[in-house]
C-alpha cells in the first residue's frame, strides 16, 4: 500500500498544469483530494474524471490572494475529512516584463499570487497540523528561484521569497513533525506563459519553452516526496528537462 493512502491533500492551482497533474497522481495512488482554483468548469471536469477511476475529490473555487477563501478552503477540507495531510501551493502566475515597463498590476498579481497566496495556505493549514503534530507543505516555486534572466526580476523575486518563505518554516516547525518541500521546476509545458503580456517576450519565452516536459513529470515528484516514511523529509528538488541550459 502506498503511504500516499487514505492521506488528506489540498492542492491549489489544481484546474490545469502540475496541479491537474499532481491531482491525477495522487488520486490513483488513494489521496484525499481537496481541488481548489478560480475555474469551477475545470474543477468539476478533474473531480468527475477522478471519481470515474475510482478516486476521491471535492473542491472548493479559491481565490489564493484572499486570506480569507484559503482560510475557508481549509475549514472546507476539516469538515469534509477530519484533518488535512498535505498542502500542495502550486498556484501560480508569471507575466514576465523589463523592470522600466512599470507594469504595476502585473507586479502585483504576482506579489498576491505567488507570495501571499503560498503564506495564506500555510497559514490556513498550519493550526491543525501544529495540533497533530504531523503535516507536510510543499511549496512550488521554480528556477526563477535559483536565478534571474531578463525581464524576470519581479518573478523571480516571487520565487526566491517562496524557497526563503519555505526554508524558515521548515526551521520553524521541525520539532513540531512538520515536514516542507520546496520544487522547483524548469521549463514545463503549462498555460504559464500565458500571462505575459508583451507579444514580442512571449514569443521569444515560447520558442525557449520547446525543450518542455510534461507537468506529469513534476506530479510524480511531488508523490515522491510525500510517500517517504514521517522520519524523511525531501526538502528540496530542482526539476528540468535534461536539454535545458537555463
Amino acid at each position: 500500500m502506498s503511504n500516499i493512502q487514505d492521506k488528506v491533500v489540498i492542492i491549489t492551482g489544481a484546474s490545469s498544469g502540475i496541479g491537474e497533474a499532481t491531482a491525477k497522481e495522487l488520486a490513483y495512488k488513494g489521496a484525499k483530494l481537496v481541488l481548489a482554483a478560480r475555474r469551477e468548469d475545470r474543477l468539476q471536469k478533474l473531480q468527475e474524471e477522478i471519481q470515474n477511476n475510482g478516486g476521491q475529490a471535492i473542491y472548493k473555487v479559491t481565490d489564493v490572494a484572499s486570506n480569507e477563501q484559503m482560510e475557508e478552503l481549509a475549514d472546507y477540507a476539516l469538515k469534509a475529512f477530519g484533518k488535512i495531510d498535505v498542502m500542495v501551493n502550486n498556484a501560480g502566475v508569471m507575466p514576465l516584463s523589463p523592470v522600466h515597463e512599470k507594469k504595476f498590476n502585473e507586479w502585483n498579481m504576482m506579489i498576491d499570487v505567488n507570495i501571499k497566496g503560498v503564506l495564506y495556505g500555510i497559514a490556513a493549514v498550519l493550526p491543525s497540523m501544529r495540533e497533530r503534530k504531523e503535516g507536510h507543505i510543499i511549496n512550488v516555486s521554480s528556477i526563477a528561484g535559483h536565478l534571474v534572466f531578463p525581464a524576470s526580476s519581479v518573478y523571480s523575486g516571487t520565487k526566491f521569497a517562496v524557497r526563503a518563505i519555505t526554508e524558515g518554516l521548515r526551521i520553524e516547525e521541525f520539532s513540531n513533525n512538520i515536514r516542507t518541500t520546496i520544487i522547483s521546476p524548469g521549463a514545463i509545458a503549462t498555460e504559464l506563459l500565458e500571462a505575459i503580456s508583451d507579444a514580442e517576450l512571449k514569443a521569444a519565452v515560447v520558442e525557449d519553452s520547446k525543450v518542455a516536459i510534461k507537468p506529469a513529470n513534476i506530479a510524480r515528484a511531488i508523490a515522491f516526496a510525500i510517500e517517504q516514511p514521517s522520519d524523511v523529509a525531501i526538502n528540496e528538488m530542482i526539476i528540468r528537462p535534461t536539454i535545458q541550459q537555463l
